[in-house]
């Protein structure tokens, strides 16, 4: 089966296509590399032996979607282009509402043109907002976002509920992921963000290598065990495992379908830096920082969805996730280099 992967460059995509390809699955990736390398493609074709097909080119531009689709057989699309940073997204969110929200209307009308109506969306946990409760379960409240990259995914999921309300035809995969971290065991694949990285994991491997002084810790003094923000730590190959299983199971039946991806329990900022020093074998230095706007006390998913009815649940210990970031992070201190 071919399966088109929009910013199948990117982190959370390049590791699904590797674990596609390895689910006899073809993916035929298009990615506009404004966060990503074309050295990926290289790296895929090492670990797995295929070369996937590569379009490049932006989500936003129809005539080039209609194209790829005219160009592929495609049976369904795993949509991840988009952008992603929290504190990016408050200070730029017409460029995120454009890319994120435009670019999967875009995607959808061309998608309903070539007649491939089965999308797996890459959603977020952001869209519970501050959660009243944990575990968030999939029926917890939505929309009460608190950052435009928030209120972006909950935007899509409101025009995808939409879509399939109105053409119930389709086949539309919501997975609600959590903090995406790790790395391909291997040591060949990981996340290379571009500039100052945004989220937790690839800033502390970057300090521990050496390309950076310290880490900034925004806030300790939430209402957690260690007053530092609270996370369901998801290691990058079990996400990528969960957008296959998706792709069996609910990716062939007309529904409009909702999974949370995570580990079931929550892991703190400060645990992250205490396993990773394990991990590398040396202290990371950090600093006590103001909090960031948009960031919450705690988030961490129930799981139990996923486990029942697409037969996945995450294997991976924080030990795996943060060894494997150490292993990219050291064999590639510079990233992907092409």
């Amino acid at each position: 089966m071919n399966v088109l992967i929009t910013g199948g460059m990117g982190y959370i995509g390049s590791h699904t296509c590797v674990q596609m390809i390895a689910a006899g699955i073809t993916p035929v990736i298009v990615d506009n590399l404004c966060n990503a390398k074309a050295e990926v493609l290289n790296r895929v074709e090492a670990l797995t032996g295929v070369r996937p097909r590569f379009f490049v080119g932006d989500i936003r531009d129809e005539a080039f979607l209609d194209s790829v689709f005219a160009q592929t057989s495609v049976k369904a699309v795993v949509h991840f282009a988009g952008l992603k940073a929290v504190g990016e997204s408050v200070s730029k969110p017409i460029e995120y509402y454009d890319n994120n929200v435009n670019g999967t209307l875009v995607l959808l009308r061309s998608m309903r043109k070539a007649g491939v109506k089965s999308l797996v969306f890459s959603s977020s946990a952001t869209v519970y907002g501050d959660p009243q409760q944990v575990p968030i379960t999939e029926s917890s409240p939505t929309g009460a976002t608190t950052n435009p990259y928030g209120r972006s995914k909950y935007m899509v999921e409101q025009c995808l509920t939409d879509l399939f309300a109105a053409e119930p035809d389709w086949s539309i995969t919501l997975l609600r992921y959590f903090n995406p971290v790790g790395a391909h065991p291997s040591g060949s694949m990981g996340e290379d963000p571009q500039g100052i990285p945004n989220n937790l994991m690839p800033f502390i491997a970057q300090v521990a290598v050496g390309r950076r002084d310290k880490l900034a810790v925004f806030g300790d003094d939430y209402a957690t065990p260690d007053g530092t923000g609270v996370r369901d730590y998801i290691h990058v190959m079990d996400l990528a495992d969960g957008h296959i299983a998706a792709l069996d199971k609910a990716g062939s039946e007309a529904g409009l379908h909702i999974f949370n991806l995570g580990t079931g329990k929550g892991s703190s900022v400060l645990d992250m830096v205490n396993a990773f020093s394990d991990a590398c074998g040396q202290p990371v230095p950090y600093e006590i920082c103001p909090r960031r706007p948009g960031d919450i006390a705690e988030c961490w998913a129930s799981t139990e969805k996923a486990r029942q009815q697409l037969g996945w649940q995450a294997t991976r210990s924080v030990a795996e996730m943060t060894r494997d970031t150490w292993r990219w992070q050291s064999q590639n201190p510079q990233g992907y280099q092409d």
